[in-house]
């Protein structure tokens, strides 16, 4: 039997300021102002000021008449508990964390604590604002940069538009790839954008007929890399959305290498993640 959630959303147009936010929320529903500030703190509760419509945590934000709050409440996304991200490397101005299965690049309406960024922000030491610059799919794994200031997510968000940021992947897919000396490219276009993937065969496992392959994509489209291989005929191991739906593994697709110049100190920069957080052909 399923378990049933409690999911809806409301909208409320303030027009008197002599109540706090989660005062004007217990107006329009059932749930209690601890739930309400819960919600809150995990990025289910919007504002809209003007034209901006932005998150609020704050229960004593300062409401003005014309505003309009907005309650995405999704009880299974409000309890679902982030996977604890490792740090790889503290730069100061920005980090490098490897992101583990299951925690997110980017929230929804609906919240977003289980996001890296979010969880990076509560619980780095010492404290400081968390940017994303780039995305990993929820079922990959890696490494990820994450930004401290806006300054840095800017210099590093143009450094990965004008592909100056080296990304390579390491991928286990069901077949024999072809081996051969240069890389395959791959280049179907994707939701009618340009999209270009690189594959190089490094292990073929004949026994369990998988092979582990050497991934570098020069644009950073959703799904890009499980895409492409899936219509090459070598859908990765454990994507069950664009390959094999009785695969009993999480998604063998990590994120394992970034090269670039800095865009902040000019000085090169190497990360490589350990052969133990790589993807295992005998997975």
């Amino acid at each position: 039997m399923s378990e049933s959630f409690i999911k809806f959303e409301q909208h409320l147009d303030i027009t008197h300021t002599d109540m706090s936010v989660v005062e004007h929320l217990a107006t329009i529903c059932d749930l209690s102002r601890s739930r309400l500030k819960q919600a809150m703190q995990k990025g289910a509760v919007w504002i809209t000021q003007s034209t901006q419509t932005r998150r609020i945590r704050r229960a004593s934000k300062q409401l003005t008449p014309g505003d309009t709050l907005h309650l995405y409440y999704d009880e299974k996304v409000l309890s679902e508990i982030p996977p604890r991200p490792r740090l790889i490397a503290d730069e100061e101005a920005y980090s490098i964390w490897y992101k583990p299965y299951g925690l997110r690049s980017q929230g929804s309406k609906w919240g977003d604590h289980c996001t890296i960024n979010r969880w990076v922000e509560q619980n780095f030491n010492p404290q400081r604002p968390a940017f994303i610059v780039h995305r990993l799919d929820r079922a990959a794994t890696g490494l990820i940069i994450i930004a401290h200031s806006r300054q840095a997510a800017a210099a590093f968000s143009k450094a990965f538009s004008d592909r100056l940021i080296n990304k390579h992947y390491q991928v286990v897919v069901h077949g024999r790839f072809p081996d051969q000396a240069d890389p395959i490219k791959l280049d179907s276009p994707i939701n009618g954008k340009i999209a270009v993937t690189y594959a190089q065969c490094l292990i073929y496992d004949e026994g369990l007929d998988r092979s582990l392959l050497r991934i570098k994509i020069e644009t950073g489209r959703k799904h890009q890399i499980r895409m492409h291989l899936s219509e090459y005929g070598f859908p990765v191991l454990g994507d069950r959305l664009y390959g094999n739906a009785n695969d009993h593994c999480d998604l063998q697709l990590t994120a394992y290498e970034l090269a670039f110049e800095c865009p902040l100190s000019g000085e090169m920069k190497h990360y490589l993640l350990d052969e133990d957080h790589c993807p295992k052909i005998s997975v």
